[in-house]
């Protein structure tokens, strides 16, 4: 099951962001996520607005849905903008 995690920023913005691969299960995949996961263990993270506007691409740590706060997930998507 794919996780993904929504968060309202300042701008009243709901984001939806999902670990990019997450979910799909084949031998290209696994080594895609393994590309996909940067020098410090972290993994990429796309998200969305509500509204289909410009995606953001975020590099997180890998535990970032169990580790990291909605603010310093609005924060990540700001700095990304």
């Amino acid at each position: 099951m794919m996780q993904q995690r929504e968060v309202t920023d300042s701008h009243n913005t709901t984001w939806t962001c999902v670990q990019a691969y997450a979910g799909v299960e084949t031998a290209a995949t696994a080594e895609a996520v393994e590309r996909s996961a940067t020098n410090q263990g972290g993994v990429t993270v796309v998200c969305t607005p509500r509204g289909g506007a410009q995606t953001v691409r975020l590099e997180l740590a890998s535990d970032w849905q169990q580790n990291l706060s909605d603010e310093e997930l609005q924060q990540a998507i700001a700095a990304a903008r």
